[in-house]
């Protein structure tokens, strides 16, 4: 199983770009997906953009990561 974590893009440096994973800053290779500017929201694996999200495909996402973030500081 893999896990594809939600970012927004904040800059894009040629082949990498600077996403933001809810505060979290860091740089990610964007050479899957070449297409990526900055707003965009993007599924992050292991270091690379594996696929573009809409805002409303994003703001579903983090929502249910928030609850189990939620979740799990009460266990």
């Amino acid at each position: 199983m893999c896990l594809g974590i939600p970012a927004r893009v904040i800059k894009v440096l040629g082949d990498t770009a600077i996403v933001d994973f809810g505060g979290v800053r860091r740089e990610v290779d964007i050479l899957l997906q070449p297409d990526v500017k900055e707003g965009d929201y993007v599924i992050v694996h292991a270091g690379a953009v594996i696929s573009k999200l809409s805002i409303e495909e994003a703001k579903k996402i983090l929502e249910t990561w928030e609850e189990i973030l939620s979740i799990m500081e009460k266990v």
